[in-house]
């Protein structure tokens, strides 16, 4: 009896990491389905970039306007109740012209929205190790265009990372 109670714990516990491993796999992705259905012509006109964020897949080159956002953004990143070490980036946003100027008169609002994004990405170890790699900035700008489309509106086509510096204190 008492060697097959931890034979019955493993089991256990490799059906249960089975399990969580099934519940939390990634979902397919919009362009994924297209890709597999043969349907791609039919599915060009949104992809999802993994936050429940549909975005265009490519903006009309003729209706874009890029604003670059006047100052940098400096986010702390903190490590046993210190700072470790300091992210600064630089970001612009890709609207419409018409759109453009909405973007500098609530400048101040938005500015206030993608520093909450980058507070909990810095937070959530987000800026640790190799933070510059490809899912960690598509979940970055994933959820600094979200942020942007609940402050400003769906004319927000994607908020582009034109500079990002981190500065180990």
């Amino acid at each position: 009896m008492g060697k097959l109670v931890p034979l019955l714990l493993a089991i256990a516990g490799l059906a249960i990491g089975a399990g969580t491993g099934l519940v939390l796999r990634p979902a397919e992705s919009t362009a994924e389905v297209c890709v597999e259905t043969g349907h791609g012509s039919n599915c060009d006109a949104a992809v999802e970039d993994g936050h429940g964020v549909e975005t265009e897949a490519e903006p009309d080159p003729n209706n874009v306007y890029y604003v670059k956002l006047s100052k940098q953004f400096v986010v702390p990143v903190v490590k046993d109740n210190k700072v470790a070490s300091l992210v600064v980036m630089s970001l612009s946003i890709e609207t419409t012209p018409a759109v453009g100027e909405v973007v500098f008169q609530r400048e101040p609002k938005l500015r206030d929205a993608l520093l909450g994004v980058m507070f909990l990405h810095a937070n959530s170890g987000g800026f640790d190790g190799q933070f510059t790699g490809g899912e960690a900035m598509r979940d970055l700008r994933g959820s600094l265009l979200e942020a942007a489309r609940d402050v400003i509106g769906d004319d927000i086509y994607s908020v582009l990372v034109t500079d990002i510096l981190r500065q180990d204190v």
